[in-house]
């Protein structure tokens, strides 16, 4: 069983995409983060040196593919490739964030399946196992051809709209289209409430138009709108624009993934919204912080995740009540 002996010990390192996360999982699970020095070449290659002892240890690399997504994913496959090299008992790649995600199915002629090829490249780059946080399709899990432990930030977002204070005969979750509404009852089991549904209707690539609501009426009651990301915040805003024009007199937005591209910010500024909660699987940089925006933290959550794999115990325990990490874990 990892942790027992001298080989096998937990080790956390992080790449340069979402460092402070990497930070606060170490921090719950009172590890140090892995000694890497990470930097570019004159010519912008990426420069990768582990800088302690991994043979034999259990080792979880933290690295959304966030904004620059290429930039790092080409990172992340590159370590993968160093700490391959340096023959670890394990290697999980932790992906709080998953780039390349909404190109999942050849749904038209001569066209990619994007989120297929990362997994090849994922694996082939040396990932033993991946820990992943709220994929944009669940089906991505197939695409790897090693063990993959899918995580959900539903519990620690409706946590959050609980503490919000809102009666629950004044509740509504309302789902952004009809795409996301398995998500939204997930999402509505755990903060209560009713459930209703944006009609959205795409008028071309870039242009999308919202008209009716179906399900529960909003009139006079708390609006809460749930998804898995915000990317350039079109579908979000054209919610919550729906929101208020049948009479909702609070709306609120929670999503995992704050990715905020194009002309999110100045979307999301513009709309008519009490608060927007996303949590810390993306970096947000000082441009994009808005009054508004509440940051959650899932670094508990990864932090147990990475717990349970390393100790071989299951994951999908997670998705129960129970308390936070109290077992020791051997570093030394």
């Amino acid at each position: 069983m990892f942790g027992n002996g001298n080989n096998h010990k937990l080790k956390i390192f992080s790449g340069r995409a979402n460092r402070p996360l990497a930070e606060g999982i170490a921090k719950v699970l009172a590890v140090p983060l892995g000694n890497m020095t990470l930097g570019d070449f004159p010519d912008r290659e990426t420069s990768v040196r582990i800088e302690e002892d991994v043979r034999g240890r259990d080792v979880f690399i933290v690295q959304p593919t966030s904004t620059p997504v290429n930039d790092h994913l080409m990172e992340l496959l590159i370590i993968l490739d160093a700490f391959k090299r340096a023959s670890p008992a394990r290697i999980t790649a932790v992906l709080p964030y998953y780039g390349y995600a909404r190109q999942d199915r050849k749904d038209k002629g001569r066209v990619p399946i994007s989120a297929k090829l990362v997994a090849n490249l994922i694996t082939k780059a040396g990932a033993d196992r991946v820990l992943a946080l709220d994929l944009h399709a669940a089906q991505i899990q197939g695409f790897f051809d090693i063990p993959v432990d899918h995580l959900y930030a539903v519990k620690e977002i409706a946590k959050h709209v609980r503490s919000l204070g809102i009666d629950q005969s004044e509740l509504i979750v309302l789902s952004p289209d009809e795409g996301s509404i398995k998500k939204a009852l997930d999402f509505q089991k755990n903060v209560g409430g009713k459930i209703s549904v944006a009609d959205k209707r795409r008028t071309s690539a870039t242009e999308i138009k919202h008209g009716h609501l179906i399900g529960a009426p909003v009139d006079g009651k708390s609006v809460v709108i749930y998804d898995d990301m915000i990317s350039t915040a079109g579908t979000i805003v054209g919610a919550v624009n729906v929101a208020r024009q049948h009479g909702a007199k609070a709306v609120y937005v929670c999503a995992t993934h704050g990715v905020l591209c194009g002309p999110a910010i100045e979307r999301l500024g513009s709309a008519k919204i009490d608060q927007i909660a996303i949590t810390d699987s993306i970096p947000l940089p000082p441009e994009k912080q808005l009054p508004n925006i509440k940051v959650i933290s899932v670094a508990s959550l990864i932090a147990n995740a990475i717990q349970r794999i390393h100790g071989n115990e299951s994951v999908s325990e997670l998705f129960k009540d129970e308390p936070p990490i109290t077992r020791e874990i051997n570093t030394k």
